[in-house]
């Protein structure tokens, strides 16, 4: 969530009606106009003429304070609304701002701190509700982030960022439909709103609404052309509508904009995965390896890289660092398997593969790899049952009922594996199976 930029407070008349009297008020007005205009040097250097012609105005320590801010420049900022505050104790929107450069330093209960009194003061404060909401979301209180962002919309009807926020905080409860609401209410208040396009944006994808993400998202980088999380989500979006070339240029837009942004180079890894480009995929794997160790899902896809190149040695290692990390993940024991037996170490899939099946009861592809594991080592009965489990799991798997009919024939029942390698030639359209099965055939009825 973001920062509103928006006014302090305004100098009262009677300041403004002496300012020409006053250097110190002359220096104040002009720093407010430089403020109004987000020219933040020009208005701290203002504000720091008048607080060196009047040293106890805490209306300018205050507003230099919050030009401070601006800038993220957060220790100054609390230096002048400590003085702000010791010159007015009930100055509340000094402490709005110094609660508001807690965030900054993500000092939070400080921040929680200041922002209470600063409502105390004055419970008509939007902009201190909307600040105490954002230290509610960074600590993932979403229901008391949302009820702050509503007191500030009530007191605020045009406070687009705090629909924008409201939005973000219902996204993240997967409250979609206010979520939508209220980030497209944002952007009705302010069109050029990024961030409230990127929010939107990522919801529809969360929604696997590909089409309308990528629309708010084209809109993201139009208004926002480095921001590399709007990058990498559109080329998210493309990855799941196939179009890998789209979400490759996207990708690596991301990841020039931000080269530590590990999702990006996950799926970009992935996207080149698909194109078949194998050396290009494991170098964004292993870029996500160093980027962070402990990433399961890095090893298990450079493993099914290292797989198509028949690197089978470098597939275990993966394999292995997956299991370690997340011991029960049954697709990683099952992927291991399939390699074992493509190595011809059955044994080693066997074991494995029961793995899997322990992990995942109903995973049909480990039992049909088992069984052809239990095949090959002349364990037909194991073997049979093992396939047979397959074929009821998913009664439409080919390759299951060819395993089965070459282990049946394996084991001189002709008439059972005749069956099944025919019941192959109804179910698949696969070339390669299909001649398989053919060959099988005739060989069984030529003897």
């Amino acid at each position: 969530m973001r920062h509103k930029s928006g006014a302090v407070l305004l100098i009262c008349a009677v300041l403004f009606m002496s300012a020409c009297a006053n250097p110190a008020l002359e220096h104040l007005e002009q720093g407010d106009s430089h403020r109004d205009q987000k020219q933040w040097d020009e208005a701290i250097s203002e504000y720091s003429q008048a607080v060196e012609l009047n040293p106890d105005l805490a209306l300018a320590y205050n507003n230099r304070a919050y030009a401070y801010c601006n800038n993220g420049k957060w220790e100054l900022a609390i230096t002048d609304l400590d003085k702000a505050i010791e010159l007015d104790p009930d100055y509340a929107m000094a402490y709005k701002n110094r609660g508001w450069a807690y965030c900054g330093k993500e000092q939070w209960q400080p921040a929680i701190d200041d922002l209470n009194q600063a409502i105390e003061l004055d419970p008509n404060l939007a902009e201190a509700y909307y600040h105490r909401a954002f230290v509610r979301g960074m600590e993932r209180k979403w229901e008391l982030a949302i009820a702050d962002l509503t007191l500030a919309i009530e007191l605020e009807p045009d406070y687009a960022m705090a629909y924008n926020n409201r939005g973000y905080a219902y996204g993240e409860k997967q409250q979609w439909e206010p979520a939508i609401a209220d980030l497209t209410k944002a952007i009705e208040l302010d069109p050029t709103l990024a961030v409230a396009y990127y929010n939107r944006g990522s919801i529809y994808d969360a929604q696997e609404q590909w089409d309308l993400a990528i629309t708010d998202l084209n809109k993201t980088v139009e208004l926002d052309p480095d921001q590399a999380m709007a990058y990498s989500n559109r080329g998210w979006a493309y990855v799941n509508k196939a179009q890998w070339d789209l979400a490759i240029a996207d990708l690596s837009e991301a990841i020039e904009l931000g080269p530590n942004l590990a999702q990006a180079y996950k799926n970009r890894g992935y996207a080149y995965g698909e194109k078949g480009e194998w050396n290009l995929a494991i170098a964004d794997y292993t870029r996500l390896i160093a980027l962070n160790t402990e990433l399961t899902v890095a090893y298990f896809y450079r493993s099914n890289a290292y797989c198509n190149q028949a690197e089978w040695e470098l597939a275990i290692a993966d394999l292995t660092k997956a299991i370690e990390l997340e011991p029960d993940l049954a697709e990683a024991y099952y992927n291991r398997g399939w390699v074992y037996n493509t190595m011809g170490q059955w044994n080693s899939g066997i074991d494995d593969l029961s793995k899997a099946i322990e992990l995942a009861p109903d995973y049909a592809m480990a039992y049909n790899n088992r069984g052809s594991a239990y095949s090959n080592t002349g364990q037909y009965d194991l073997a049979i049952a093992d396939l047979s489990k397959a074929i009821e799991l998913n009664p439409n798997y080919a390759l299951a009922y060819y395993n089965r009919g070459n282990t049946y024939y394996l084991k001189g029942q002709t008439d059972l594996a005749i069956a099944d390698l025919g019941k192959v030639l109804d179910l698949t359209s696969d070339p390669d199976l299909i001649e398989a099965a053919k060959q099988g055939i005739t060989e069984i009825e030529g003897k």
